[in-house]
């Protein structure tokens, strides 16, 4: 039973209304001052409070914030003959949970405690019947899928409700997880057929190497200073739950997702995005910024060089600068001198947290209890990104006259199924991709590109193959295999065939205020 506390000194008056709430199966205790509400709240617990804010005595904001003290989670509704704004803005700063204005009538108290109380009930049922009335339509736009523009809908829209049943807390989200890797499934067939397509005709989605040409520099043309932000390893849920803190700052003018280019991997992704090329070309025409896979070499440490290829090669005379922020203090660093960025036309900065925090998931037990799935993974993010120093220059740049471009390299997967592959020492370590000249693998495991430069890969060797596991696989070598399982089986993985890798944010947005 839900039980009520009403604070009213005219309580007397107000008795048809709580005979009606009793009708309905609520019990409800009914006091006549601030004083005596603060003592039955520590004598009872509640589900709710309504508070006269206009009693003698202790007033109902000095009653709400002594409540508030002994019950901060108890939600209290203000009711109020006035509607002045102070008392309404200094209520609402108490965290109340709504308020009505005298006079109020039973169906209306009803439907506050509906609103308060019930809402997460409310929320649960008729996520779960949406969702229920959804499935076989996704089944059916899942298995009619033929283009790229079709599997990005696809995403989208398994994102969106994803996050509605997390936010539930129904239950739900198992058979959407069984949903979203049957679409994986689909997805990585319909990417095995057709990646070396994309790249031979042409006639492919919006690409890594496509981002500056396709979003840049139309807005650079246009006299538009822009921060161009990188947030390494960031999946499409992920930005999701970015823009919620965001959105009272920013207008988002096209939020949108684009295809990571195979692998799905930094050296390959974020260099192809910065040069405007694919990694064979950039080997090919500037040969010392490209870094092969068996060198010791950090393989994106020319970056801001590669921009200004891209720059030069479109005969574009923008004044750029590049950061990479690596730690929290850079950050804070950066955002001091966002100010004297504002002379140039392009700024464009590099943020590796996710990054690191996909990393240390594997390696440090404590967090993967930390995030041990999507939700937990997610709401890792938006802890980082509400106490970082990424979110104070957010709130900078919406107040200046800026265009802000977002975007990754490319997102993650968690892993769970382990194939075999046998390589040689040569052949890199990445769980998601190998490439290497003695290659040993299932064919119906992996998708392999026995010719690279079809796919604008570079060949270390002339008989180099590069192999990518899809869907939830990763790459085990047969010694230490069941250690590699165990290890790895259920971390947050890059470089291999899945939505979350491939299909990744890429939003335009521009600050409200101006």
């Amino acid at each position: 039973m839900i039980n009520i506390l009403w604070a009213d000194d005219e309580i007397d008056l107000l008795k048809p209304h709580i005979i009606f709430l009793e009708q309905k199966g609520y019990a409800v205790t009914p006091v006549v001052s601030g004083q005596d509400a603060i003592d039955a709240c520590q004598e009872k617990n509640f589900d709710v409070v309504f508070l006269d804010e206009n009693m003698p005595g202790l007033s109902g904001l000095q009653t709400l914030l002594e409540i508030k003290k002994l019950q901060p989670a108890l939600p209290v509704v203000m009711i109020t003959k006035s509607e002045e704004e102070n008392i309404m803005e200094e209520a609402i700063g108490q965290k109340i949970s709504d308020y009505l204005i005298k006079p109020v009538n039973p169906h209306q108290i009803l439907m506050s405690i509906k609103k308060v109380v019930h809402a997460q009930e409310i929320i649960e049922e008729k996520t779960t019947s949406s969702y229920q009335s959804e499935f076989s339509k996704i089944g059916m736009q899942i298995n009619e899928s033929l283009n790229a523009s079709d599997w990005q809908k696809v995403y989208n829209n398994l994102i969106y409700w994803e996050m509605q049943l997390d936010e539930a807390g129904n239950g739900m989200d198992e058979l959407l997880q069984m949903q979203k890797t049957e679409a994986n499934s689909q997805f990585c067939k319909y990417i095995r057929k057709n990646y070396e397509r994309w790249m031979e005709n042409g006639e492919r989605p919006i690409m890594s190497p496509d981002i500056f040409k396709t979003k840049v520099f139309p807005l650079l043309d246009k006299g538009e200073k822009v921060f161009f932000i990188l947030i390494d390893n960031l999946r499409e849920d992920q930005w999701r739950i970015i823009q919620k803190e965001i959105s009272g700052l920013f207008n988002f003018d096209d939020d949108s997702t684009f295809f990571s280019i195979l692998p799905t991997a930094t050296q390959y992704s974020r260099n192809a995005i910065f040069s405007g090329l694919m990694p064979a070309q950039i080997r090919r025409m500037y040969p010392q910024y490209w870094v092969d896979e068996e060198e010791d070499e950090g393989k994106n440490l020319n970056e801001e060089a590669l921009i200004k290829t891209q720059i030069e090669r479109f005969r574009k005379n923008y004044k750029f600068s590049y950061n990479k922020i690596n730690t929290n203090q850079a950050g804070e660093k950066y955002n001091e001198s966002v100010k004297g960025l504002l002379s140039n036309d392009l700024n464009v900065v590099v943020f590796n947290f996710v990054d690191m925090l996909s990393h240390a998931r594997t390696e440090v037990k404590l967090f993967r209890e930390l995030a041990p799935d999507e939700a937990a993974y997610r709401s890792l993010v938006q802890s980082w990104f509400r106490h970082s120093s990424i979110s104070g220059l957010f709130k900078l740049l919406s107040e200046q006259k800026v265009r802000i471009v977002l975007t990754t390299d490319h997102g993650s997967i968690r892993v769970k199924n382990a194939i075999k592959v046998i390589g040689d020492k040569a052949t890199n370590v990445n769980l998601r991709y190998k490439v290497g000249k003695n290659l040993a693998y299932d064919k119906k495991e992996v998708l392999a590109l026995q010719k690279p430069d079809i796919a604008g890969l570079p060949c270390p060797n002339l008989s180099s193959t590069y192999i990518f596991a899809d869907n939830q696989n990763f790459i085990a070598y047969p010694n230490n295999y069941n250690y590699y399982v165990q290890y790895y089986k259920d971390t947050f993985q890059h470089g291999g065939i899945s939505m979350e890798e491939m299909i990744i944010p890429i939003i335009t947005m521009s600050p409200k205020t101006s």
